[in-house]
């Protein structure tokens, strides 16, 4: 009896604590929304999964090495995010799956991107008004670019004692694009404005596509090169699409890597939210400084899109505005959907892409403004 005793005390059962009851429920969650939900299954999915690993006690699949002795698996997986090389290389990816050709095609429509970025800035004034540090304000303000590499390459180099909750905060307002922007997107526009069929966009040349990642590395490699990291290897991943001369390169970057980094991503960063972390008034800011600071950007982005509608009397349909945010390509989508309920004749998605492709850009570069000033 004793000898049952003693193995029953050394099992996880009889060592879980209340805090890590409550992660593992909130696990669970986020594979409820991933595999029920559907809700961006292959962010959602290994964070979940990855949140209960490393809230199951005495696994110790995050433990750092000590004493000789050989740290967890997932330990030694999450360097790769603590270097930050598992964003660039998803970013590589996410410039071999994206064509460029809509932004090519209208150049204006990188103001709509850059005009939903304004949540970041607005955000990180916020964060600095609830008493959080410089740093550690700009790395919850890349929240607001729905953007979660992004948020998660900034918060490694200027907080990285706020990583578990600023990922997961930035991973879940992204799974949460079409709850959380259809009903401000139908506030603020019309139903004559939703029902604004645009013009079929100009045939973009084989060589505008080839040299526009070529020329956008060198300028913003010029202007802001903190943020050349991220931007390059997008850009770098879209020559190898655009280029036709490395279809193994595109595909596997698109593929292999792309998905390799995003299963160790995301499982290390939920692995790395623990209850220590999250059940605190700080984490409690930062999720409602995220979701401020995401519903600004899909503001301002239909604002500016209702401007360019009236600018352009009427023949820019303003939803392609709230897609300048990041989530490529689900904020497209949405503007797609809201769209064809107005008007069933309604394709906004190629149309939306530009804006959308644009904010990947444009949260990139302010995230290398925020690394140039606090890094």
């Amino acid at each position: 009896m004793d000898e049952v005793l003693r193995f029953l005390g050394m099992t996880g059962l009889a060592n879980l604590t209340a805090g890590q009851a409550a992660m593992l429920v909130i696990g669970l969650l986020f594979l409820y929304a991933a595999v029920i939900k559907r809700y961006e299954p292959l962010v959602l999915l290994p964070i979940g999964f990855g949140i209960i690993l490393g809230n199951l006690p005495l696994a110790g699949l995050m433990r750092p090495p000590a004493d000789g002795a050989v740290g967890g698996l997932l330990y030694y997986l999450f360097q790769g995010v603590w270097l930050g090389i598992f964003p660039p290389l998803i970013f590589l990816g996410i410039g071999a799956l994206t064509d460029f050709g809509p932004l090519i095609a209208r150049p204006g429509t990188l103001m709509l991107g850059a005009a939903a970025q304004f949540g970041i800035f607005f955000a990180y004034l916020g964060a600095l008004g609830m008493g959080f540090l410089p740093p550690e304000a700009a790395s919850i303000g890349i929240i607001g670019g729905a953007d979660g590499p992004t948020a998660i390459f900034v918060t490694t180099k200027l907080a990285p004692h706020l990583l578990g909750p600023i990922s997961v905060a930035a991973y879940s307002y992204i799974g949460l694009v079409p709850l959380i922007q259809p009903p401000i997107v139908r506030a603020l526009t019309t139903p004559e404005e939703r029902a604004v069929v645009m013009e079929q966009m100009r045939t973009v040349s084989k060589r505008e596509r080839i040299l526009f990642p070529i020329v956008v590395t060198i300028v913003v490699g010029l202007l802001v090169p903190n943020s050349l990291s991220l931007v390059g290897m997008l850009m770098l991943g879209n020559l190898f699409r655009e280029s036709g001369v490395v279809r193994r390169f595109a595909r596997t970057s698109e593929n292999e890597i792309a998905n390799i980094a995003t299963i160790f991503l995301g499982v290390t960063i939920g692995a790395s939210a623990s209850a220590e972390t999250f059940f605190t008034p700080r984490f409690l800011g930062i999720m409602l400084l995220g979701l401020v600071a995401f519903i600004v950007s899909t503001v301002s982005g239909i604002l500016f899109g209702k401007l360019v509608y009236r600018l352009s009397g009427g023949k820019v349909n303003p939803l392609i505005g709230a897609a300048g945010v990041s989530a490529v390509p689900e904020a497209a989508r949405v503007a797609q959907h809201i769209g064809q309920e107005a008007n069933p004749r309604n394709f906004l998605l190629m149309h939306a892409m530009g804006p959308n492709v644009a904010g990947v850009i444009g949260s990139a570069v302010a995230a290398g403004v925020f690394l140039a000033i606090f890094g």
